[in-house]
């Protein structure tokens, strides 16, 4: 394939990254009403579920709290896919 290859129609496969050293999931919170965060913590959420808890203990007016977890995807060709037959299984960009 060319750099202007085109391809109008393929088939693709979503997954989680599995990469060696790639994160399972990034979990922090951020309090609603005065803007303090938990530190970030991959792969476990624990920590900042304990950290809103304690941060509403010192603050009892602070209730709310925006969750985030971020996950990480890979795409790869499927069979069928012209890049299925260009890549080496497994190879990782």
């Amino acid at each position: 394939m060319t750099p202007h290859t085109i391809i109008t129609a393929a088939e693709w496969t979503l997954s989680a990254e599995s990469a060696e050293g790639a994160p399972q999931a990034i979990f922090s919170a951020t309090c609603v009403t005065c803007g303090a965060e938990a530190q970030p913590v991959d792969g476990e959420r624990l920590p900042v579920e304990v950290w809103a808890l304690k941060h509403t203990g010192l603050h009892p007016t602070h209730r709310q709290f925006k969750a985030v977890t971020e996950c990480f995807w890979r795409v790869e060709p499927a069979p069928g896919n012209p890049y299925w037959e260009t890549e080496p299984r497994g190879a990782r960009p």
